[in-house]
């Protein structure tokens, strides 16, 4: 599903226009980076929890050439569903 398609099923899900769906996404993707910016963690109960975590610098290897390669530390979003998400997939 691409950020369209997510629109308009929130359009039908929700009796909403398409630009007041747009702009809804808009604003939770943008309360979600602010957030996560600032090193919180944004949960939705039942749905799944976003936080930022840290990946410490490590060693890696060039898929072509075998040449070890530093790859710098860095820090990376991650998202743990929550137990309505889960047992909805299994």
């Amino acid at each position: 599903m691409n950020k369209a398609e997510l629109i308009e099923a929130i359009a039908s899900d929700a009796g909403l226009s398409k630009a007041d769906s747009k702009k809804a996404l808009d604003a939770f993707i943008t309360a979600t980076t602010k957030s996560l910016k600032k090193g919180d963690r944004v949960a939705l109960v039942g749905f799944g929890s976003w936080s930022v975590s840290k990946r410490s610098a490590r060693t890696g290897r060039n898929p072509q050439t075998g040449k070890e390669i530093k790859i710098p530390a860095k820090k990376v979003v991650k998202f743990k569903a929550g137990a309505e998400l889960a047992g909805v997939i299994k």
